[in-house]
Order: structure tokens, then C-alpha cells, then sequence
């Protein structure tokens, strides 16, 4: 089953300097019935003025990814950390016992968009990390190519939850298949583009819960960045934030 969940029904903050939808309940936009899914707590797109962002401000027990699609994306932590992500790195803080950073549009001059990702780890109070991985276009074209996993395989994000996400770039005729493991779960999210999935039409910023599908075939994509996550079976109800 692919219950398709459509960019429009997102929740929407505007805050002039940041324009943001919400896949799933997020602030100040609450919908019970859209609390993340699976270990999935966060889908933001977000889009930052330029030289504006988020100040400095704590999380802990999160893994928190920034995928930027266009621009420049700048951090700090406590960590000590400093870094500028742009298209084609991933980042991910482990923010485990606790940590404060800040995210800033890079540019004067130009905006920068970015999804912010949460998941929510599988243990608590662990020790706060960062990494950032830069993966070449190529290697995403016309295939779902690994991103992040458990165990870091094939140069990817350690993240510390039993989920394995994957970015592809799908135009013209290129295609996938990819099969689900027995009893897993998928988050389909479409970054840019538009795209196929399973005979099901996809636009920039839809959305799909999976459940109880074999296999997904990814086709028919006009110029299509999508990110497929790999979940464990859980139907939860997270609890606001």
C-alpha cells in the first residue's frame, strides 16, 4: 500500500525570512494524525533568506540531517564544529546528551533550500556527534544510492536507528527497482522534480507512506531528487514536541 500524502496538505510556516512545510507535525502546525512515521519525526523543506537562519539552540536524543538542494548552508555547534554544506554533502548531528548549533544561509545575496530530517535514535544520553559526506551526482543517477545506515556501508551516515535512506536523480528514462525486506515499512519523499513510483505520479514536495509492497519501481522522472527511507514496522504515535 503506498498512501501518497501531497505537497499541498503540508503544514505551512511563514516567517518572512523562512518559508517552511511540514511534512509531519512540526511548531506550531499539529495534526494528530501526521506525528512522523515509523522512527521518521521530521520532514522540514526549507527555504532561508539570504544571511538569515536559526540561531543558536539546544536538542538532544535526535539525529538530525540537513540535505541541501540549493545554496549554501553554514554550521556550528558546541562541538566546536564549523562547516558549509551545499548540493550534494549530507549532514548529520547525533545530538545524543545534548548540544546547541546554529544553521545559517552562507550567502548574502542568495537563498538557500534545505530538508531538515529527524529521526529519532535508538538509545538515549549517548555522545553528541557530527559528520558530513559528499556524494557526487553521478553516483545518485538513475539509482537510489545509500545516504545513511547503521553501519555506514558503501560511505554513508552512521545513524544510530535501524533506518536506511537513499537519495536518487531519475529523468527520462532512467529507472529502479528496489525491494523491501519482509515486514519493513518506506517513507517515499520527493525533494524536486516530478516522478513515478509503482504507476503512482509523484510532484515536487509529495509525500508516501509504504507499507506492505514488495518492491518500488522509480520511473518516469523530469528532472526528480527523491529520497527513500527504509523503515522499521511501527505504527507510533509520537508525542508533541
Amino acid at each position: 500500500m503506498i498512501e501518497q500524502r501531497l505537497s499541498e496538505q503540508r503544514g505551512l510556516g511563514d516567517h518572512g525570512w523562512l518559508h517552511s512545510r511540514h511534512t509531519f507535525s512540526f511548531a506550531s502546525y499539529w495534526d494528530p494524525k501526521q506525528t512522523g512515521f515509523s522512527d521518521l519525526l521530521v520532514i522540514n523543506d526549507d527555504q532561508v533568506a539570504a544571511s538569515r537562519g536559526f540561531g543558536a539552540h539546544p536538542h538532544s536524543n535526535m539525529e538530525i540531517i540537513s540535505y541541501v538542494l540549493e545554496g549554501a548552508l553554514e554550521h556550528k555547534d558546541s562541538m566546536g564544529t564549523g562547516s558549509v554544506i551545499v548540493p550534494g554533502d549530507v549532514q548529520l548531528m547525533s545530538a545524543g546528551s545534548g548540544v546547541t548549533h546554529s544553521e545559517f544561509n552562507h550567502s548574502a545575496t542568495e537563498g538557500v533550500h534545505f530538508l531538515q530530517i529527524w529521526v529519532v535514535p535508538s538509545e538515549k544520553g549517548t555522545e553528541p556527534g557530527y559528520q558530513q559526506v559528499s556524494i557526487p551526482a553521478e553516483e545518485k543517477r538513475g539509482k537510489l544510492r545509500l545516504i545513511a545506515s547503521p553501519d555506514g556501508q558503501q560511505n554513508s551516515l552512521r545513524i544510530r536507528q535501524d533506518i536506511k535512506i537513499y537519495s536518487g536523480l531519475f529523468d527520462g528514462d532512467e529507472q529502479q527497482t528496489v525491494t523491501l525486506a519482509e515486514n519493513r515499512y518506506g517513507w517515499i519523499q520527493v525533494a524536486r522534480g516530478s516522478i513515478t513510483v509503482n504507476g503512482i505520479e509523484f510532484r515536487t514536495g509529495d509525500g508516501a507512506r509504504v507499507r506492505e509492497e514488495d518492491t518500488l519501481t522509480f520511473s518516469n522522472g523530469d528532472n526528480a531528487e527523491v529520497l527513500f527511507f527504509d523503515l522499521r514496522p511501527l505504527e507510533v504515535n509520537h508525542p508533541t514536541r
